[in-house]
């Protein structure tokens, strides 16, 4: 009679963990990984204000790459007159992102 005890005792700790629901924790990761979704252009795609703001913004420096989202955001890979590289993001009127 105790092994029956302690076999069902044991049947039903051992459910207990598959059945507890995993915590979720929310750090706006996903956010930002969706607000990335951004496809590839050719550079000659992009708006004429965007390429103007690079100009006169950044002066002498090379879009490498574009990318496009839904909403019309262009992701720049850009690199300086310096040699160094980085990303850049403007809206179609021209207008710097921060991101």
């Amino acid at each position: 009679m105790k092994s029956l005890v302690f076999a069902t005792a044991m049947a039903m700790g051992s459910l207990s963990p598959v059945l507890a629901a995993p915590p979720i924790f929310h750090d706006g990761i996903m956010e930002v990984i969706i607000a990335q979704d951004f496809t590839e252009i050719s550079v000659d795609d992009l708006p004429e204000a965007v390429t103007k703001a690079l100009e006169k913004d950044h002066a002498g420096a090379e879009i490498t790459t574009a990318y496009v989202n839904d909403e019309e955001e262009y992701k720049l890979e850009v690199t300086f007159s310096d040699g160094t590289n980085s990303e850049l993001y403007a809206d179609a009127e021209g207008n710097w992102i921060d991101m």
